[in-house]
């Protein structure tokens, strides 16, 4: 009997001890995986904190490219001095606006010559010059005005209307290139401001050398910068109006040659019509 209760309390002492030890490693395990995930969420929030803060610099850093584009400019401005750069900024803003009118008035005048000389010629068939006359005082554009001289002296044979197309397409030559040499004035001026005021700013750079009784690297160099923004300036300005210059003329030449070919054209149709004797 007492070897049997021996073995009871032998067993069940081993029992507690290997129940408490399995325990124990339960306890160890858990507080692992409690550490690990502890430093794997710090490991997230310091990840999510590093990308927060590379894009809070990467904001800071659009703000400040954003900031020094669009004050740059002004600042430059300022130090060139308000005197003259305030000239050459006039002059920029006449050169846009006469841009605008002729880029405007030149759009206005292009004409869809083959669709009018088919109307012209469809007006002639049915109903004469006064229905082809018709047709052109309803269209604008330099192209039907000068069809529309050619038809009303058509009765005066066709040389008469030979010289009337040339005559009137020469006013509408005239017309198209109005204000176009105020265009070329303020592109040639503009870059001449910005040299004259480098001079004056040159001219004020040494006699702040001379007042100073010393060559002063701060003095110059802040004169010869102030001087020189003046002709940046001038010549950014002269580059803008020029591009749009050249674009304008390409338009009128384009324009015109499209009269000339027209007005040929309108006159083999008055001969096939037998309009113009």
């Amino acid at each position: 009997m007492k070897k049997v209760l021996a073995l009871v309390a032998f067993a069940g002492f081993l029992t507690f001890g290997m129940s408490n030890s399995v325990l124990a490693q339960d306890e160890v395990t858990d507080s692992a995986a409690t550490e690990t995930t502890a430093m794997e969420t710090e490991q997230v929030e310091e990840a999510e904190g590093d990308a927060s803060e590379q894009l809070a610099n990467a904001g800071e850093e659009e703000e400040v490219g954003t900031y020094s584009l669009t004050t740059e400019l002004k600042t430059r401005f300022i130090e060139g001095g308000a005197g003259f750069m305030g000239i050459v900024l006039l002059c920029l803003i006449l050169g846009l606006a006469l841009i605008i009118e002729r880029i405007v008035y030149l759009n206005l005048a292009t004409t869809n010559t083959k669709s009018l000389l088919e109307k012209i010629e469809n007006a002639l068939a049915s109903g004469g010059v006064e229905a082809a006359k018709e047709v052109c005082r309803n269209t604008r554009g330099p192209v039907a005005s000068i069809f529309y001289q050619g038809l009303d002296r058509s009765d005066e044979g066709i040389e008469m209307v030979e010289k009337s197309v040339v005559a009137y397409g020469g006013v509408q030559m005239g017309l198209m290139e109005k204000g176009m040499s105020w265009i070329g004035l303020f592109i040639a001026l503009a870059p001449m401001l910005g040299f004259m005021g480098t001079v004056i700013g040159m001219i004020q750079a040494f006699d702040d050398i001379a007042n100073a009784g010393t060559i002063s690297a701060t003095v110059v160099a802040s004169g010869i910068k102030v001087a020189l923004l003046t002709t940046v300036f001038g010549l950014i300005v002269a580059i803008i109006l020029q591009i749009f210059y050249n674009y304008l003329l390409a338009k009128i030449d384009s324009l015109v040659n499209d009269m000339e070919d027209a007005s040929i054209s309108m006159i083999d149709i008055l001969i096939k019509h037998k309009v113009a004797a």
